[in-house]
């Protein structure tokens, strides 16, 4: 019979030029492949659920450090920064892992013919085995990947599953604020929806605000609850992310990097390029070239 593990092998496998997360056709739904323990990622995630189903991982958000190994779920419920490593994996043995983007709009409306829980959890980042429900309809939604005709039909449904699942299970509560359209998650999440794409250019808190509907101080006040950062340090961690892209994947100087992010200042991008990711802009950069060389 087969299995999650096998079906995101087959996938992942047969679409990975290297390394990293395997888009399918399906919206918000990728495998991920690793066949070595890798560097620190740094990344602003979005609201996701994550499926381990072969090696480690360990993923550090705010002041809490998670470690997850196969038959765990890693679910993230707001936009906030982590700090992740893939640690355990080889050739023999790769990483493999099924993640899908949480829908806002799914989850609305299922909420609306469930009933609520009776515990709260409302930690934005949990890890937590994955439920066989859950699995079992991971499964059927990436065996459609095998049937191209049958993704129009089916698909939606059975991410609607999926959702379903993950609401009814142990991650049930911690994602239902994600469903609510006027509560301070979604709010934020519109101020979050312009950072991403204004990223690189100046960003007035009040017009943050107006975009969150709420006044700057309640709206500064949530952001920080919600993703641990200000909107300037957020926009600061989105610019330095990209900055280092575009050096790492299309050879970009770190001058040309950071007046594209964003930057008036070289040396001050320099400093905070350096606090973030543990050494200057050339010296990360080189060392990326190095290893991607000795690795070849």
């Amino acid at each position: 019979m087969t299995t999650l593990l096998d079906a995101v092998r087959r996938h992942a496998d047969a679409h990975a030029g290297d390394d990293g997360p395997v888009p399918t056709p399906i919206p918000g739904l990728m495998t991920v492949r690793a066949t070595a323990p890798s560097d620190l990622i740094h990344d602003v995630q979005r609201p996701l659920a994550c499926l381990v189903l072969q090696g480690a991982k360990r993923v550090t958000a705010g002041a809490r450090m998670f470690e997850f190994s196969a038959g765990d779920s890693l679910l993230v419920t707001a936009d906030i920064p982590t700090v992740s490593q893939i640690t355990r994996a080889s050739v023999a043995m790769p990483y493999y892992s099924l993640v899908l983007e949480l829908d806002p709009a799914v989850i609305a409306d299922l909420l609306a013919q469930m009933t609520p829980p009776a515990t709260a959890d409302h930690a934005p980042v949990r890890v937590d085995p994955t439920e066989a429900e859950t699995a079992d309809a991971a499964l059927r939604l990436v065996r459609l990947l095998d049937r191209p005709a049958s993704l129009p039909v089916l698909h939606a449904q059975l991410v609607r599953e999926m959702h379903y699942w993950l609401l009814a299970g142990r991650h049930g509560d911690a994602i239902r604020k994600l469903g609510w359209p006027d509560g301070h998650v979604q709010r934020v999440a519109r101020a979050v929806k312009v950072l991403r794409r204004d990223y690189a250019k100046p960003v007035a808190v009040e017009r943050l605000a107006a975009e969150a509907g709420m006044s700057a101080s309640s709206f500064h006040q949530h952001f920080r609850t919600i993703t641990s950062l200000s909107p300037l340090q957020f926009q600061k961690q989105l610019r330095l992310i990209e900055a280092r892209r575009l050096m790492q994947s299309q050879g970009a100087s770190a001058s040309s990097a950071a007046y594209a992010v964003g930057y008036e200042s070289v040396p001050q991008f320099t400093r905070e390029y350096g606090r973030m990711f543990g050494r200057p802009p050339v010296a990360d950069a080189r060392a990326t070239r190095d290893r991607v060389r000795d690795s070849a």
